[in-house]
């Protein structure tokens, strides 16, 4: 009896191609629960499982084969954040000059201050200080990798640290929608100019032109 398969070359059997259809329709609903939970959070009151499922039109036995709790599903929505907000820094610098990968990143970071700020209000603290303490080391090392890039083309200060700016940005998520809105901009500005190199100021006595 031969050892090869018997199904043609370039063929997938009926039992694999559907498990593979069952897992796309399995990510596609992971995604459109997390986006539901992430518009719903911000919304007053306690976030609904049931509303969630129903903004997402599957049903809750769905998304309950995802996320069996409440706090396992803003977990996730926090973590999920917390991984676009990092893949966004590799992004942006194969497309901006260092310094305006920063600024552009910064525009990221309002967003997710938003997610973080409701997330964390809505779950135990415990479960948001261990999100925290997971979510610090790459966020980061994204900052960090904006801030090589910046010192090494001269644009950013040669001592700016990634710690700096997460004490910095971690106000953000703070301050109410309507704060935010006002001040996030101009406060993320101040920052940028803040981290930009500046030409060193003439001694004193030189002669001005």
């Amino acid at each position: 009896m031969s050892g090869y398969s018997d199904q043609p070359s370039g063929h997938v059997s009926g039992s694999v191609e559907g498990r593979g259809t069952r897992r796309a329709d399995a990510q596609r609903n992971r995604e459109r629960i997390l986006q539901a939970a992430r518009d719903l959070v911000h919304e007053p009151g306690e976030l609904k499982l049931n509303a969630v499922a129903k903004a997402c039109g599957i049903g809750q036995g769905t998304l309950y084969r995802h996320f069996p709790t409440r706090e396992d599903l803003l977990a996730e929505v926090y973590r999920h954040e917390v991984e676009e907000l990092v893949a966004a820094a590799p992004r942006l610098l194969a497309t901006h000059r260092p310094l305006d990968a920063l600024a552009a990143w910064f525009d990221r970071v309002a967003a997710y201050a938003r997610v973080k700020r409701d997330v964390f209000a809505a779950i135990e603290a415990a479960t948001w200080q261990d999100l925290a303490a997971h979510s610090l080391g790459p966020i980061g090392e994204a900052v960090e990798l904006l801030l090589a890039a910046g010192r090494s083309s001269g644009s950013v200060r040669p001592d700016a640290e990634a710690r700096d700016v997460i004490v910095l940005i971690s106000w953000l998520s703070r301050l109410d929608d309507a704060e935010l809105d006002a001040r996030g901009p101009r406060l993320l500005s101040i920052l940028i100019n803040g981290l930009r190199t500046h030409p060193a100021p003439d001694p004193p006595g030189a002669p001005r032109g």
